[in-house]
């Protein structure tokens, strides 16, 4: 996620500067203590995670003091977008990327989406990289709309439980 386009675009092109997203993710996972973590393990070491808020507490960065440009950015577009209906809300997923493309990120999916699907409820997402746009049609999103948050284009996403 250190170089997702919007954190590069709020942080910078440096990496290491980018690295103080540890902290804000550190602390965003504390603050929303109703989020349910997806883990992907691989010989004892998380390769993969995910958040998902439950219905009604969407747990974006829209739910806690916007500190950074990207952080005031996305609470203002994140809370006009978020549907008005029960939703269960996809947190940023990550994968190593030295397990990309080999299926740790469609199995969290699939958990996901299982989870949704047994619960009758409604999936959201918003995701800031194009290539993430065509993963999660795999898995039954669809966009419902697109806009640029600090001059990157997002895609938001919702998926029908099945």
């Amino acid at each position: 996620m250190r170089d997702n386009p919007l954190h590069v675009a709020a942080f910078g092109t440096d990496p290491e500067r980018r690295r103080r997203l540890e902290g804000q993710f550190a602390a965003l996972f504390e603050l929303m203590t109703e989020q349910t973590p997806i883990c992907a393990v691989q010989n004892g070491t998380i390769v993969g995670v995910t958040g998902i808020a439950p219905p009604g507490r969407a747990g974006h960065p829209g739910r806690r003091p916007a500190r950074s440009r990207a952080d005031r950015a996305l609470a203002r577009r994140l809370g006009e977008r978020d549907p008005d209906e029960p939703h269960s809300h996809l947190q940023p997923l990550g994968v190593d990327a030295h397990v990309q493309g080999r299926g740790v990120g469609s199995r969290i999916m699939a958990e996901y989406t299982r989870g949704m699907d047994d619960a009758g409820v409604v999936g959201y997402l918003e995701t800031d990289k194009a290539a993430n746009v065509s993963f999660y049609e795999r898995h039954g999103f669809v966009v419902v709309g697109e806009e640029p948050v600090i001059g990157v284009p997002n895609w938001y996403m919702r998926r029908e439980a099945r």
